[in-house]
């Protein structure tokens, strides 16, 4: 039963139907409080609902139990991380890498832990300027000022605004771009001297001083602001920054266009070359994985795409590209997997990726390598003879009376050989016998449909609808039984049983709370909600009711006897 709900689980997670996981895999812990692997999957389940505290405790019961697995480390690096506890998360994967040192999952963790807390330093010194970039005022003041109204023509300039917009101490990333210098002396409504050769770009707070309105002389307030001068053309490092960024650009095209023409040592060059001209845009490191990639050469793709992750967190870059370079990674480790039989490292990459963009395409490879991992898996574990054997046991508990523990064998069989239709007959009447009706009709419906032939799971899926109470249902899978076995005394007993129980209720043998059970299932009944709700129907019942004379007339249309046979026998109408 464990297994059931832990596999369920797993369909759930791999869904993306996280909340169901986390019920599977806690109905599973109720059963085996013991197992590792049951607390690690709830807490990834947890961690992709951004529970971090429940995600936390479940990793640490991981690494309880089982202290020497590795991913007991990355699962409470992990929900670490969730919770911005950064030191603790470089702990955890640290500790995780020391008993599985070649775990990718733990070293881009590992990764993503450091750069995540150097951040954290990094931003948590306030940046007492932050004021003056807060609201739209800022963008009036830039495009009113005609020294830095060019700036916002310039997309890079653009974008360092925005990112201290969102958080002023960024400012302190870009305070030696002579532009942001302008930006804030307009800002602050201050003269900030322009760097010369030899200045080291730090900024006293004697040349910050603005005196305050009382301070001023009156003369000064009434006084007329004097000009500004015209911004003076681009020299210096911004131009040579922009010369680069041209010339690396002009790489990637180059690169991109060999890279169509299969010329690939050639694209790999170009893109060489753009990386040395501008470190500042990964797309060039991205763009070289895919040629590894292309080439087959899988572990250059996955240094390419680390080294892509990596600068691209220090540079802040769109996280979509950083989910780019995630994805790319975890395709060549897909590719490697095939040969290893190693999926876990895809799975984790793939996941990682979702996390900075859930991009329909990276969960659709996450779900293949999910499959493609259970599978394997399937493949490893697949032993007939072995099957034949753990089904032998559980007929011997079966004629103890020992169903629960027949079920464990059944299940073990089924594993050994999904393909055997008697494990899924056999296991659906110690369902039956437990009363776990919704799982003995899937067992009995998936032993036929293996084999549509083998007339016990028709009897198996029939009795399972007669203590249902689904007379007519039942009726309807026997006889599709008989269709492959007509002399069957199994299925014909279950004929006759049917039809006693149909005709009982067209007698109107039927006791109150026969009647009364068969109403309230009928009306949950789809098809007689129909019926119900028809108005033709509505009218042959009045019929039936009050003129006998008009309801003889609609007897005879076979349609509508049907219909009123089907509510004859679910007892919302009764003969007389």
């Amino acid at each position: 039963m464990a297994d059931e709900a832990k596999a369920k689980g797993n369909a759930a997670f791999s869904s993306g139907d996280f909340d169901s996981a986390v019920n599977h895999f806690t109905e599973a812990i109720n059963l085996t409080p013991t197992n590792h692997v049951l607390f690690s999957n709830r807490s990834a389940a947890h961690a992709s609902l951004h529970h971090y505290d429940e995600a936390l405790s479940d990793a640490k019961k991981t690494v309880e139990l089982k202290p020497d697995w590795g991913k007991g480390y990355s699962r409470l690096g992990a929900a670490h991380l969730g919770l911005n506890q950064f030191d603790e998360a470089v702990e955890a994967y640290s500790k995780g890498l020391e008993i599985d040192p070649t775990n990718e999952g733990l070293k881009s963790g590992l990764a993503d832990a450091k750069a995540s807390a150097s951040r954290s330093r990094a931003s948590s010194v306030p940046n007492p300027f932050g004021d003056a970039f807060q609201g739209p005022e800022m963008w009036s003041k830039l495009t009113a000022d005609p020294s830095t109204r060019g700036f916002l023509k310039q997309p890079d300039f653009v974008n360092m605004m925005q990112e201290i917009q969102r958080n002023p101490s960024n400012l302190n990333l870009y305070l030696k771009d002579q532009r942001v210098m302008q930006a804030l002396g307009v800002l602050l409504n201050v003269q900030i001297r322009s760097q010369q050769a030899g200045d080291d770009m730090e900024i006293g707070e004697e040349e910050m001083a603005v005196p305050s309105r009382k301070e001023q002389p009156e003369v000064e307030k009434k006084r007329k602001p004097e000009p500004v001068p015209e911004p003076e053309p681009e020299f210096g490092e911004e131009k040579e920054k922009k010369e680069k960024k041209l010339k690396a650009q002009k790489e990637k095209e180059l690169g991109n266009a060999a890279y169509k023409k299969k010329d690939f040592e050639t694209a790999i060059q170009h893109y060489s070359t753009a990386m040395e001209i501008d470190d500042e845009d990964i797309s060039y490191i991205t763009n070289r994985a895919a040629v590894h990639l292309e080439m087959g050469k899988f572990d250059e793709c996955i240094k390419d795409c680390d080294k892509a992750v990596e600068r691209g967190r220090e540079l802040r870059s769109d996280y979509k590209m950083v989910a780019k370079a995630l994805t790319r990674k975890g395709t060549a480790l897909g590719k490697m997997a095939k040969v290893s039989k190693d999926y876990e490292p895809v799975i984790e990459t793939y996941q990682k990726a979702l996390t900075e963009h859930r991009n329909p395409e990276t969960l659709k490879r996450l779900n293949e390598a999910e499959r493609a991992k259970k599978e394997l898996e399937q493949q490893e574990y697949y032993d007939p003879s072995i099957g034949d054997e753990e089904r032998e046991k559980g007929n011997e508990f079966f004629k103890e009376q020992k169903y629960p523990e027949a079920v464990r064998h059944y299940t073990e069989a089924i594993k050994r050989n999904p393909k055997d239709p008697r494990a899924y007959s056999n296991r659906a009447a110690c369902y039956t016998k437990l009363t776990a009706m919704p799982e003995g009709l899937k067992d009995a419906e998936k032993c036929i449909e293996l084999d549509p032939t083998f007339s016990k799971g028709y009897s198996r899926k029939g009795a399972v609808q007669f203590f249902m109470k689904e007379y007519e249902n039942a009726m309807e899978t026997y006889q599709l039984g008989l269709k492959h076995d007509p002399n069957n005394q199994e299925l014909l007993d279950g004929v006759r049983r049917c039809v006693q129980q149909i005709n009982k209720a067209n007698r109107g043998d039927l006791t109150p709370e026969e009647l009364k059970e068969r109403q309230a299932k009928g009306m949950q009944d789809p098809e007689i909600q129909n019926i119900l709700t028809d108005p033709v129907m509505r009218q042959v019942l009045s019929d039936l009711q009050e003129n006998p004379a008009a309801a003889q007339k609609h007897m005879q249309n076979p349609m509508i006897m049907n219909k009123i046979q089907k509510l004859i026998s679910s007892g919302i109408v009764q003969m007389k």
